[in-house]
């Protein structure tokens, strides 16, 4: 057994998961993960530049997660950074930033290798459940982007499009500073006419259509997973592998979308960092279900993070 340490540094998020890999196996034992709304990305779709204020509540949270390894004694620890620090000018006050709490660099990695390392996270466990059709596709969706992998046991073909939640919020949903809360029908057409454009484009690269299992990764559709069964907190295991018919999904965008902020907010499954951004982030989910013609959605609580800790073997 191997102790590791996967930091996934996104756009809304940074998360870490220490856990025991047993490579000959296949087994991860987690030992700890944690997820910190530090929303990295604000403001970078307008300035083109991580804000003071967001890099602070990053290093912050590095902070946490560097005593929490030290704690537990990883013996390997792997940082990488994505969309957010991709897009920024900036970055390098960033990458300085993390090294002095961590030691270790943040790796700005590519929308691809982003793609990689969420198909393994999401299929490793899948591999011999009869029941799920192959090929997979897998869908990140983050604050920045939206990554698609469609692949078997291995990556056929993979993108990765500006359509994360934040982002759509951020260039939709945000007048003078403040959220539009419920959005306008012509505000929700905007945001499906960036949406499409975006599946147009990874249509090039992927085919969506081909895939028989669709996969969904991230906070997004962690979420909407926990609102489709009424939990009255939020439980990974519950929601690990459950599955979310293209109904439900409509339903709950037709309700995120229409409900205030207060009564987002009063729904104790949905984290306070997401209360302004899940809406668009439902959106996103619910378009690319519509149209590959996705029945349900399996939902996974493995992803990139596992994804990473595999890389370090």
């Amino acid at each position: 057994m191997t102790r590791v340490a996967a930091i996934d540094c996104g756009t809304n998020s940074i998360r870490l998961l220490v856990a025991d890999a047993d490579f000959a196996t296949g087994a991860i034992k987690d030992l700890d993960r944690r997820m910190t709304i530090v929303r990295l990305g604000q403001d970078v779709d307008r300035t083109g530049r991580l804000a003071p204020e967001a890099l602070e509540r990053t290093f912050a949270a590095c902070r946490e997660y560097a005593a929490v390894i030290r704690e537990l004694g990883a013996e390997q620890v792997r940082f990488v950074a994505t969309s957010a620090s991709r897009d920024a000018s900036n970055r390098e006050d960033f990458v300085r930033g993390v090294v002095d709490i961590l030691g270790v660099e943040p790796e700005v990695i590519t929308g691809a290798q982003e793609a990689e390392f969420s198909f393994t996270g999401a299929t490793k466990e899948l591999a011999g459940r009869d029941h799920l059709a192959k090929p997979y596709l897998v869908v990140d969706i983050g604050g920045g982007s939206t990554e698609f992998v469609v692949g078997d046991e291995t990556v056929e073909a993979a993108c990765s499009v500006d359509i994360g939640c934040v982002r759509m919020t951020e260039r939709h949903l945000v007048r003078d500073g403040e959220i539009i809360d419920p959005p306008t029908p012509g505000t929700i057409a905007a945001i499906k006419a960036d949406i499409k454009a975006a599946l147009d484009l990874a249509e090039e690269t992927v085919p969506l259509t081909r895939a028989r299992t669709l996969v969904g990764l991230a906070g997004s559709v962690t979420t909407v997973a926990a609102i489709a069964q009424g939990l009255t907190g939020y439980d990974p295991v519950a929601i690990h592998h459950s599955r979310v018919s293209v109904g439900q999904v409509r339903e709950i965008t037709g309700w995120l979308l229409s409900a205030s902020h207060a009564e987002r907010a009063a729904n104790p499954v949905i984290h306070p960092g997401r209360v302004d951004v899940i809406g668009a982030g439902a959106l996103v989910l619910l378009q690319i279900m519509e149209r590959i013609g996705a029945e349900e959605v399996v939902v996974s609580e493995h992803d990139i993070l596992d994804g990473i800790a595999w890389s370090l073997a």
